[in-house]
C-alpha cells in the first residue's frame, strides 16, 4: 500500500525504512542548520525525534530557518519544529526540550536512548559537551562546523575534524578534541573563507537587538553576530540529514 514514504522505500528498500521508524535521532539546535536536518530527516521515515533549543523565532531567523515565518515569530523553535514534524508524520513520536544544553544540565539527558545525535549548535562549550557524551556512550555523532558569513553551498564537505582547514569553529574544535583525546569526529564543514560582514549599525543585531525581553541569549551578549543566507546552512543542514540516514541504514 502506499504511503507518505513509499518514494523512499523504491531506493532503500523495506528493511532500511524499518531501521530509520525504530531509530532515535536527537537534534541539538533546530536553527539554520539543525531545522533542515529534522525537516529532512522526518521525510526520510525516522520514527522518534529529541529536539533541543532555547531560542524563540526571531524576525532576523526568517531569511535561512525553515521554521522562520511571519506567524511563527516569537513562539519556540521546538514547539514550531515539532508540529512541522506530525504534519509530515503524524505517527512519528517527538520529545521536545526548550533548553540550552550545557554540562551544567547535561546530567538531566541519557545519550544511550539515542539512535544518532546531530549537533548543530553554534557554541563550542555545548559542542564539546555534546561530542564528549555521545563519544563515552558510544552513539554515532556528526557536527556542524561554521555556516555563517558563507555564500558558497558548494565548498561543504563531509570530514573527519582533524582533516579539516579553513573553517575557524574546525580550528578551534580540533585544538579542544585533541586535549581531550578524542580520536575522530564526523564533520560538516566549508573550505569557503569567511566573508567579513558589512558594518552597519542599522542591520547589526548587537546594536539594534529585536529579542524579547525574556530572551535567554540576545544578540547584544554574543561576541558577534554572524551574516547568513537562505541556500548555505540549509545545504549543510541535509548533507548532514543524509549521512544519518546512510549511517542508521548501514547498521
Amino acid at each position: 500500500m502506499l504511503n507518505e514514504f513509499s518514494r523512499t522505500e523504491l531506493l532503500l528498500g523495506k528493511e532500511a525504512m524499518k531501521k530509520l521508524k525504530e531509530s532515535t535521532v536527537a537534534i541539538f539546535g533546530v536553527g539554520g542548520v539543525g531545522s533542515y536536518v529534522v525537516e529532512a530527516l522526518a521525510r526520510s521515515g525516522v520514527g522518534k525525534f529529541v529536539l533541543f533549543d532555547d531560542d524563540e523565532v526571531c524576525l532576523t531567523n526568517v531569511n535561512r530557518q525553515l521554521i522562520a515565518t511571519r506567524k511563527t515569530i516569537g513562539r519556540k523553535k521546538v514547539e514550531v519544529m515539532c508540529e512541522r514534524i506530525m504534519d509530515i508524520n503524524p505517527n512519528a513520536e517527538v520529545e521536545i526540550n526548550a533548553c540550552f544544553y550545557l554540562p551544567e544540565n547535561a546530567d538531566e539527558y541519557d545519550f544511550a536512548e539515542y539512535s544518532y545525535i546531530v549537533d548543530a549548535v553554534d557554541t563550542v562549550t555545548a559542542k564539546l559537551e555534546i561530542i564528549m557524551r555521545a563519544k563515552e556512550k558510544n552513539i554515532p555523532v556528526i557536527s556542524s562546523m561554521g555556516a555563517g558569513n558563507k555564500l558558497n553551498p558548494t565548498l561543504f564537505e563531509v570530514s573527519d575534524i582533524y582533516k579539516t582547514s579553513v573553517c575557524p569553529l574546525a580550528k578551534v574544535m580540533r585544538h579542544e578534541l585533541k586535549k581531550r583525546e578524542i580520536k575522530n569526529l564526523k564533520v560538516v564543514y566549508s573550505k569557503e573563507k569567511p566573508i567579513k560582514p558589512i558594518d552597519d549599525s542599522s542591520t547589526n543585531c548587537k546594536s539594534n537587538c529585536i529579542c524579547p525581553p525574556g530572551a535567554t541569549r540576545k544578540c547584544t551578549d554574543r561576541r558577534s553576530v554572524p551574516g547568513s543566507i537562505s541556500f548555505v546552512p540549509s545545504v549543510a543542514g541535509l548533507i548532514i540529514a543524509s549521512e544519518v540516514v546512510k549511517d542508521i541504514v548501514a547498521n
